[in-house]
């Protein structure tokens, strides 16, 4: 079984940064792409910033610039660091954990995608 925990979201004013991570539990895990989504009221969720073992990324237009998102492989973590805040940046954000392979006797078997729980972000003077 595979969790993703979060942590470092809040309430900042407008310019202001935060700086969200997200753990991979489980053992023997390998996980190809992991990311944030983010999901205001009324809208759908939506890609923000994701990042592959092998370094290649995908940012949300509007972020550009502004956020970035890093991981440590070895430690299956991933971070979003989001500087230079804006109100519509106000959201849930969720970690996602994609391509999650389990190794055992020498064989890795695929586990398939995960979700975190989320965790707030508010940007409001």
């Amino acid at each position: 079984q595979v969790q993703l925990v979060e942590s470092g979201g809040g309430l900042v004013q407008p310019g202001g940064s935060l700086r969200l991570s997200c753990a991979a539990s489980g053992s023997r895990i390998v996980i190809n792409e992991m990311g944030w989504y983010r999901q205001a009221p009324g809208n759908q969720r939506e890609l923000v910033a994701t990042l592959t073992t092998d370094g290649r990324t995908k940012y949300v237009d509007s972020v550009k610039g502004r956020f970035t998102v890093s991981r440590d492989n070895a430690k299956n973590t991933v971070y979003l660091q989001m500087n230079n805040l804006k109100p519509e940046d106000t959201a849930v954000y969720y970690c996602n954990a994609d391509g999650v392979w389990t190794s055992e006797g020498g064989s890795y078997f695929p586990l398939g995608s995960y979700w975190g729980q989320g965790t707030q972000v508010t940007v409001s003077s």
